[in-house]
């Protein structure tokens, strides 16, 4: 690895994943902007929204992560030169996403007994039970737009993905303020403003995807609207093995932060309302890895579909190296100007007051959250799916909520509250760093060879 051949390998990176990493900020910046204007409303409605975001956004999550499939499959076709076979993946990614959305929708329709089982605070159920009935409308449109984006991000143009996620941004702050505080002749709905403005800009980022995937560029190179498609089971079972396993490892870990807040609505609307702005704070400084992850993984489909497996594994480490960069960054800037960036999120003393104390935890685990993200971004460029979910499972789920419930909840003879969880959760995380950056370094080493997986994913 000489520094030219990193330097150049940054260099890609960065072109491919500041696209990434910008729109993954404007995704993550409509939950903030939930979380700041409901916030503005009242602690209530931010409650409200944030367990009603306890349901929808894991679900998503799900869904993409299944979805997600789309992207090794198609850049590593890319970079075989057979670009005019991905056309035919994406039809079929189009009717694993009919059904997928349709089945999640039917199911977080039962949200509000999920709340009463955990023994959520009976004054919030109905707000929450609502805005998550109202937002899941958008769960559709926002799959097919992912499905089109994964197209354009396979194909290493990452840039259409970015704007449209601005442009939906920008619609989601202005709905918020019709909806949220009653502007142009609406009524104040607080909490369920959110709802709808959700809802909305899911859609609209469908049509704008469409939009850009209609155009020649696409249109020709693809193939992709040259004829309409019937469902193909081996295909689509091709991309249900590769994407339930990449689906399950995001939805583990989201689902497991999502369960804490669940866990800490025990404790009132104080501390549901700190975490989840805490969450949200550390949900922007996680777009910079998540960005690199998403890119490590096209360039080493890439470079694996061309050949090139000395080219694949510089762009695992690569990009891996660059995550622990900002980690350090994210670190120091969170412990520093803690107090002053949960300003700009509440007015309320007593949430702030906890959730400057949350930041301390977001700060210290940035290295191994971080270290996760990119590296098993990585491996998904390898087509490695179900062992990160594996260890996923077990960091999230055998380590981090048993031990941060233990301590929050006191069942191990101390109880910590809202501390206890967030404990938890930094020893989870550790575990699946550790274990998942040790499983890239190995298989980065083999000589791979995949021609014969490219007529299975085409």
């Amino acid at each position: 690895m000489t520094p030219g051949a990193l330097g150049a390998e940054l260099n890609r990176l960065v072109r491919l994943g500041s696209p990434v990493v910008a729109a993954q900020m404007a995704q993550m910046g409509m939950a903030v902007v939930d979380t700041i204007m409901a916030g503005r409303a009242s602690a209530h409605d931010l409650a409200g929204v944030a367990l009603g975001g306890t349901i929808i956004w894991p679900s998503m999550i799900l869904l993409m992560g299944v979805l997600m499939a789309l992207t090794p499959t198609i850049s590593r076709l890319h970079g075989a030169g057979r670009t005019a076979d991905t056309g035919e993946v994406v039809r079929q990614g189009l009717w694993l996403a009919v059904a997928t959305s349709a089945a999640v929708v039917l199911l977080v329709s039962q949200a509000g007994t999920a709340y009463r089982l955990i023994g959520v605070d009976p004054e919030i159920i109905p707000l929450a039970e609502q805005y998550v009935r109202i937002a899941s409308i958008g769960l559709p449109g926002v799959m097919f737009f992912n499905v089109f984006r994964y197209l354009c991000d396979g194909l290493g143009n990452t840039r259409p993905a970015m704007v449209v996620a601005f442009l939906a941004l920008g619609l989601k702050v202005f709905l918020n303020w019709v909806f949220v505080f009653g502007n142009l002749g609406m009524p104040a709905m607080g909490g369920i403003g959110c709802a709808w403005s959700t809802a909305i800009t899911m859609w609209f980022e469908c049509v704008a995807i469409l939009w850009v995937v209609s155009r020649a560029r696409y249109r020709q190179r693809t193939g992709l609207f040259a004829r309409f498609s019937m469902p193909d089971p081996q295909r689509i079972k091709a991309l249900v093995r590769l994407g339930v396993p990449i689906g399950l490892t995001a939805f583990f870990e989201f689902a497991a932060f999502s369960m804490v807040t669940l866990l800490a609505a025990r404790l009132g609307a104080t501390a549901v309302a700190a975490q989840q702005i805490a969450f949200s704070i550390n949900g922007v400084a996680f777009m910079i890895p998540l960005g690199l992850g998403m890119a490590a993984s096209i360039r080493v489909g890439h470079e694996l579909g061309a050949g090139r497996n000395d080219g694949a594994r510089l762009a695992a480490l690569a990009a891996l190296g660059a995550s622990m960069g900002w980690a350090l960054i994210a670190a120091a800037v969170l412990v520093l100007g803690r107090e002053t960036i949960i300003g700009f999120f509440t007015r309320d003393a007593e949430v702030a007051a906890l959730g400057a104390q949350l930041l301390l935890f977001v700060a210290l685990y940035q290295l191994v959250d971080d270290a996760q993200a990119t590296a098993i971004g990585g491996l998904r460029g390898y087509k490695d799916t179900r062992t990160p979910m594996l260890i996923a499972l077990g960091g999230y789920w055998g380590v981090a909520l048993p031990i941060g419930a233990g301590l929050g909840l006191g069942w191990f003879g101390i109880q910590l509250g809202v501390y206890g969880f967030w404990i938890g959760l930094s020893l989870g995380l550790t575990v699946v760093a550790i274990a998942v950056v040790w499983r890239l370094n190995r298989l980065s080493k083999r000589p791979w060879d995949y021609p014969h997986t490219l007529a299975s994913a085409s």
